[in-house]
């Protein structure tokens, strides 16, 4: 007979490497406990496992159905159905996405990016010296990943341009996320793979500022300094305010927050940013000469 839910979790061995996802709902699950005031042997006492299973749960080497987050949420007094909700839809993500053919081939948090945008409503970006991955072409791509010190041998270079290219795909799905890009005049002049790829890169931003669900703002040099100027950002919204996430980029590999303190801040310093940046029509326009003066 097959297992149920409930059973097919005592039996699978714990993961060795959960993903970022995985790791995010167990956070929230063990976060819940602790405003609750609960202690893990009450968690399994509800569930009926042994105790050492909770902190697997919580740490997201362990799965977890749907039913069981409704019933610690419901226990631990959590009155935001929306919340629960979304957790529970979480615990329910059981299918393979895409980017798990290239688990074992790039670094975990480099696939977990993928699954971050593919999961999520809207896509705030903000960039001052690259452009973002889902709107490079790929031969701008390629120059990018091909200045990277120590050199990335050539099939490296080649997995994670494949890898690029499908997370654009989410642009194309039937219910794509809202995507709201802020990028800097200096990401814009700068000249990956020469000038021929540079006018194809800005003709393929401009390409995609038109359609209904992206919306891309520039900020000029003459607009001075604002907040956040030396970092790039990714803020991804969930279905509830709660599960967003930003994810900043760094030499050492992408870096996941979800703070309710960080969020509020990356929220306020993409606004800042949007304040200072053209409006889109204005930016369009700033694009083309640019693209002109190539």
């Amino acid at each position: 007979m097959p297992c149920h839910g409930a059973e097919l979790e005592g039996r699978m061995p714990p993961r060795s490497t959960p993903t970022e996802r995985q790791r995010r709902l167990g956070a929230e699950l063990r976060k819940l406990r602790a405003a609750a005031g609960m202690t893990t042997e009450y968690a399994a006492g509800l569930l009926g496992v042994p105790r050492t299973n909770v902190p697997n749960m919580e740490s997201g080497r362990s799965g977890i159905s749907p039913e069981r987050v409704r019933t610690l949420a419901a226990n631990y007094g959590c009155a935001d159905e929306s919340l629960v909700e979304a957790l529970a839809d979480m615990a329910a993500e059981r299918d393979k996405g895409w980017w798990e053919t290239y688990r074992g081939q790039l670094p975990a948090s480099i696939v977990d990016i993928a699954e971050m945008e593919w999961r999520a409503k809207r896509l705030r970006i903000a960039l001052t010296v690259h452009l973002p991955g889902l709107l490079q072409t790929e031969d701008h791509a390629r120059a990018v990943f091909e200045a990277v010190i120590p050199r990335l041998p050539a099939a490296d270079v080649a997995v994670r341009l494949a890898h690029r290219m499908d997370r654009q795909q989410v642009l194309d799905r039937p219910e794509p996320p809202v995507l709201d890009v802020i990028v800097h005049e200096a990401a814009l002049r700068m000249e990956f793979g020469g000038t021929a790829v540079a006018r194809r890169q800005l003709a393929h931003i401009l390409h995609l500022s038109e359609r209904d669900h992206t919306t891309v703002r520039v900020i000029p040099f003459k607009a001075g300094g604002f907040p956040g100027a030396g970092q790039s950002v990714v803020y991804a919204e969930s279905s509830v305010p709660a599960l967003d996430t930003v994810e900043l980029d760094s030499t050492h590999g992408p870096e996941f927050i979800d703070t309710e303190m960080q969020l509020h801040k990356y929220r306020a310093q993409l606004d800042a940013a949007e304040a200072v940046a053209l409006t889109p029509d204005a930016s369009r326009d700033f694009i083309q000469e640019l693209a002109a003066d190539l």
